[in-house]
């Protein structure tokens, strides 16, 4: 997966930005190619303050993505010409990897909801981003695996 500078800087400011708590978003490309950043609210604090029995974490160690925000990123990336490039999120002072809950959210039903989307995690310490990692869906392990990700 590349990144070139401009999106790169975007995701950066949105998990610094968000820090101390997670932050999620979508990369959709357009008919030119340009990969448009479409940050998503993350929800999972009012989630918890409704209900912290069923939703134990706070933001601060899980996301959920607002319904609306998610609806709108993804109808965008229908649209003719465009397509659904990667979903990101960040793991505020943890590392870059993702984990159980992580595949549980791209696979709620055992399989990707979107096996073309790679799967970006950002691990900010301090407001600081120390490290990016990129998982893609592979068919043959039916597992996500990690890919190389390059800043150009």
């Amino acid at each position: 997966m590349t990144l070139d500078s401009v999106v790169w800087d975007r995701l950066v400011e949105h998990a610094v930005g968000e820090y101390p708590n997670e932050c999620c978003g979508i990369l959709v490309r357009d008919p030119t190619g340009v990969i448009e950043v479409i940050r998503i609210r993350n929800v999972q604090d009012e989630m918890h303050g409704r209900d912290p029995s069923r939703f134990p974490r706070t933001a601060r160690t899980a996301y959920a993505g607002h319904p609306g925000d998610l609806k709108d990123a993804l109808e965008r990336a229908e649209l003719p010409g465009f397509s659904l490039t990667a979903f990101y999120h960040s793991h505020p002072d943890h590392a870059a990897y993702f984990s159980e809950e992580d595949v549980g959210q791209a696979t709620p039903f055992g399989e990707p909801s979107y096996p073309e989307a790679v799967q970006i995690v950002l691990s900010v310490y301090g407001r600081e981003v120390r490290d990016v990692k990129a998982f893609a869906w592979s068919e043959e392990r039916s597992a996500y695996v990690e890919t190389a990700v390059r800043i150009a």
